[in-house]
């Protein structure tokens, strides 16, 4: 019987080192877009990361691959605030305008960035696909959790988590860009309407949403269970 073959130190200290070094040029990327703008170009990023492009190029095959990454660097960022918002003991509509305000916070942060998710992406595939999938994923769970523990069928959390996560990205994406409303007040009608689409689908089943509300319910929802 043949013995085990150890994993050779110096690839994996490879595999560290690229991992990092793509890390640091994601930051670039975002420091690059913020101060040039969505338009930013390899060369503006490389020189942000203080390389030259063919250095750029060997820790991406091209310009989207690069953006896709900068997707799931934004996604990350959105979803660890806003689920810690929406997950904190507080009333149901609390914990909506909290995750509410996170989103539209986060986004306000790093502006051009978000423009570039948004929009840049015609003809070629979406940087934010597989962060809005893991977003309404998670999105689901808590749904699915709420709607359990109201003792009330949960099929419906999955579709009403991709829509609102495409509705919020929606939202973003018209605001940023035309800035023609104050953050508060995007803020009270995108998490008004969330309310009263998830309240109403309560309200139909008979049970409402507010029976989620401290005291009776002082624990988080857990993410964990799944929708």
């Amino acid at each position: 019987m043949s013995t085990p073959v150890k994993g050779d130190g110096r690839s994996q200290r490879w595999q560290a080192h690229r991992t990092a070094r793509r890390a640091e040029f994601v930051e670039a990327a975002v420091r690059a877009v913020e101060a040039v703008g969505p338009d930013a170009s390899i060369a503006d990023i490389a020189r942000e990361a203080g390389v030259s492009k063919p250095v750029l190029y060997r820790y991406f095959a091209d310009k989207a691959e690069l953006h896709a990454e900068v997707g799931r660097w934004g996604a990350e960022l959105v979803l660890d605030r806003v689920v810690s918002a929406v997950l904190a003991p507080a009333t149901a509509r609390a914990r909506i305008d909290a995750g509410v305000a996170a989103y539209l916070d986060t986004i306000a942060e790093h502006p051009q960035t978000f423009l570039l998710l948004s929009t840049q992406h015609a003809g070629s595939a979406d940087p934010l696909a597989d962060g809005k999938q893991r977003a309404a994923t998670k999105l689901a769970r808590i749904i699915g959790s709420g709607l359990r523990q109201l003792g009330v069928d949960s099929a419906g959390a999955e579709p009403w988590a991709f829509g609102m996560v495409g509705m919020a990205v929606s939202v973003g994406q018209w605001w940023l860009d035309r800035r023609t409303m104050s953050r508060a007040a995007v803020a009270d009608y995108l998490s008004g309407f969330i309310w009263h689409a998830l309240s109403g689908a309560a309200d139909e089943y008979g049970v409402p949403l507010s029976a989620l509300d401290p005291p009776d319910n002082v624990r988080p929802l857990d993410p964990g269970r799944q929708a």
